[in-house]
């Protein structure tokens, strides 16, 4: 019988790993745009810049750096990155010998009335002792176990992937709020000094009224642009606080004032190029990740049609077995067994054939959502790139615009000091002018939030660069080399015992 079951065991581990269930992983086609009329070389170099610093204001370097050090949701990613990569080690377990050992002790009474019960004048009560080695091992003849850990690892790529993405987010929108908070700076400057304006001319006004050099309507008047700016104001510093929290939360602290850099007017504007070739969106993190959802998702497959055919495992154990503690090491003492097993299922409500159309539906639907990311950030650049274009001209015209309106407060303040015009039109062209200055600060902002969304929608080189660099500082805090957790990403052969002749 024991040469029966090391034959069977030999046969076994030759056949373990020939067969893996379930579609091999292929890339999909995915249509993309022809029309690039920018050299791959030029926009790569513009992908892979850590672009925030082409504005030359280092607060925002620095509100950068305490981000990437101190942002709370980096910090889930990253955990979430030492979780996928442990969850490959459970997977991949599955294809090794599991060793385990048991201990037992126990005292018992048996009866003497049962059917065997114990004669009278013996003793009712005895000891058991046992200490044992066991081994189990789950021969992976259909692939379950290796496809497994494929979807573990391609999970663990993505979580990586999803990382670089929140990497992206973060800068992105600390860039965008840093920007919109210069913005709002310079937007409360020019409402307070067109109220400190409109208050002298109130000041004035009241003394000409009290003088009845003008009437209570001129007054009114004077009255009313002067709360106008006024109400301005405290919208827009509710505004001002409202950034500063939450820039604050995506730094890493408290809500808190934000210390401030260059002027908004100070800032360079960083050119961008007229369109990106299809090959730059290859490296976003969200499109890098969508795929390697498709891949777990394709594995999945196989896992679920192993189980149509048997599961295969040998087992042992070796062990000591005794009645009495002081003999429980001697030779007579030694147990052992050894032991092959197949089980499967032959009739289970259709369950198993649920399970496989289940795990084809969601590779179906991982292929459709990556088709879509894949379309998505073509979108997205495309509209970046329009809305930073066209922003910058609109802004060319409000500027414009902003000098006209100068020029005629100012023609209109003359001529009503030479009596031509009554104050109103003064009023008029005053109000023009700051309407104007405030549009003007406000398309600025929008020419660097679409110039922040252009550099985002092209993913970039620089997020992988950070990223790793993130790795670095995690993994030596922990004592461990930064690219420990990529060992998971290596394939092993689905026996360990493959190789053997």
């Amino acid at each position: 019988m024991k040469s029966c079951i090391l034959l069977l065991a030999a046969a076994l581990l030759a056949l373990s790993g020939c067969t893996t269930l379930g579609p091999d992983y292929e890339k999909p086609e995915v249509p993309v745009p022809d029309n690039w009329r920018v050299p791959l070389k030029t926009a790569e170099q513009i992908s892979n810049i850590e672009w925030w610093k082409a504005f030359g204001d280092p607060v925002l370097n620095d509100l950068v750096e305490e981000a990437l050090a101190h942002n709370q949701d980096l910090r889930v990613a990253a955990a979430r990155l030492l979780e996928y990569a442990a969850r490959v080690d459970v997977a991949r377990a599955g294809l090794y010998p599991q060793l385990g050992y048991g201990v037992n002790a126990s005292r018992l009474q048996a009866s003497r009335n049962s059917l065997n019960g114990v004669p009278a004048g013996n003793s009712r009560v005895g000891d058991d002792f046992l200490a044992s080695l066991n081994v189990g091992w789950e021969l992976d003849f259909w692939g379950r176990i290796a496809r497994s850990t494929e979807a573990a690892r391609a999970n663990l790529l993505a979580a990586e992937y999803g990382r670089r993405s929140v990497i992206l987010s973060v800068v992105s929108a600390v860039a965008t709020g840093y920007l919109s908070l210069r913005s709002l700076d310079r937007q409360l400057e020019i409402a307070r000094a067109t109220l400190a304006r409109r208050g002298e001319s109130v000041a004035l006004f009241e003394e000409q009224f009290r003088g009845g050099v003008i009437s209570e309507l001129e007054l009114a008047q004077v009255r009313s642009e002067y709360q106008a700016a006024a109400v301005l104001i405290p919208t827009i510093e509710r505004q001002i606080a409202q950034t500063e929290n939450a820039l604050s939360l995506l730094i890493g602290r408290n809500p808190g004032e934000i210390t401030r850099g260059k002027a908004v007017g100070e800032l360079v504007l960083p050119g961008i190029p007229a369109d990106i070739p299809s090959e730059v969106l290859q490296r976003r993190p969200d499109i890098l990740q969508a795929e390697q959802n498709l891949v777990a998702a394709n594995a999945l497959i196989g896992v679920a049609r192993a189980e149509y055919f048997p599961h295969i495992s040998l087992s042992g154990m070796l062990g000591l077995a005794s009645a009495d503690l002081s003999s429980l090491l001697n030779g007579a003492s030694g147990i052992w067994n050894l032991g092959a097993a197949a089980g499967g299922t032959i009739f289970s409500g259709g369950a198993v054939d649920a399970q496989v159309r289940i795990s084809e539906a969601a590779r179906q639907q991982a292929l459709h959502a990556y088709i879509r990311t894949v379309q998505t950030a073509f979108v997205e650049v495309n509209d970046a790139l329009i809305a930073s274009r066209k922003s910058r001209e609109i802004l060319a015209a409000v500027r414009l615009q902003v000098e006209a309106s100068r020029s005629y407060a100012r023609f209109a303040q003359m001529r009503y000091e030479e009596g031509y015009v009554s104050y109103m039109e003064v009023l008029d062209a005053e109000r023009s002018l700051f309407d104007a200055e405030l549009d003007y600060t406000r398309k600025e902002a929008e020419v660097h939030a679409a110039l922040v969304a252009v550099y985002k929608a092209l993913g970039g080189g620089w997020v992988t660069d950070l990223e790793q660099e993130l790795n670095r500082q995690d993994f030596a805090a922990k004592g461990k080399p930064a690219d420990e957790w990529k060992e998971r990403l290596t394939p092993e052969k689905t026996s360990p015992f493959a190789s053997m002749p």
